[in-house]
């Protein structure tokens, strides 16, 4: 009965910005791992890392989305439904960092760091919710961060201002779509080591001791090992009464 709650055996899952690397790929795994079927998206320059998620996956068919783009986002809505027939879940791990001071931060760098996290999610959830709705229902994970509601020591206005966005969309999506079945909810790690966003943090060893003491469990959250679990109960059944949320897995770091 316990094991049933997770199994995700006959789901389609979309996992957007899932090239190696990055969190999208162990979220792709995950639930590749627990029995969902995988639909892989990512840009035209990352299909070469996307290719290897998908070796991962047994498999899975990878599309090319840019999550900035609404005509893109729409025509991955319609080869994901065209390929499998359906969907079931939708986690949008695509997005960008940018660590600069805002002094040094010019109006495009901004403009473009929100445009892919914050407005890529609305535009994700705004193609895919009404589709999860109009087939009964299904879930959306976006991922934010650990930063959603504070800020860290690296200088980073933009991803801090777009990641803290995507914590009130979740919620309106979840508001909006409740009542057709659709789940939303938002999954906010800590720092992740390593991956290709977090890699840069190894030219600066005192820095990622101090993330390491800083988290509760004394250690920087492992890709491999720690992420799949959240994601697939956000995915899963076991969430079915569990929408409009921030799930924090970061090893403690919130709750200082």
């Amino acid at each position: 009965m316990v094991s049933a709650l997770f199994d995700l055996t006959g789901k389609v899952a979309l996992v957007i910005g899932a090239a190696a690397g990055g969190l999208g790929a162990a979220a792709a795994r995950g639930l590749f791992d627990h029995g969902a079927t995988v639909a892989l998206a990512d840009l035209e320059t990352q299909q070469g890392l996307l290719a290897e998620t998908a070796r991962a996956c047994g498999g899975a068919l990878r599309h090319t989305v840019d999550v900035t783009s609404e005509a893109s986002v729409r025509a991955l809505a319609d080869s994901v439904a065209a390929a499998h027939g359906g969907i079931d879940v939708v986690v949008n791990a695509a997005g960008v960092m940018l660590r600069k001071e805002v002094e040094h931060t010019s109006l495009a760098e901004f403009e473009h760091v929100v445009r892919v996290n914050l407005t890529g999610t609305w535009l994700v959830g705004r193609e895919f919710g009404p589709r999860l709705a109009a087939a009964g229902g299904g879930r959306i994970v976006n991922l934010t961060t650990v930063y959603a509601e504070r800020v860290g020591p690296v200088p980073e206005s933009a991803y801090y201002a777009s990641k803290a966005g995507i914590v009130n969309v979740t919620r309106s999506l979840a508001a909006e779509l409740g009542h057709s079945g659709v789940n939303v909810n938002a999954l906010a790690p800590a720092v992740f080591y390593p991956t290709a966003m977090t890699a840069p943090l190894a030219e600066t060893p005192d820095r990622l001791t101090w993330f390491e003491q800083r988290t509760m469990l004394g250690r920087l959250g492992d890709p491999a090992a720690d992420l799949a679990g959240p994601v697939v109960f956000l995915a899963s059944a076991a969430s079915a009464y569990v929408t409009g949320q921030v799930l924090y897995a970061d090893g403690g770091w919130s709750a200082w």
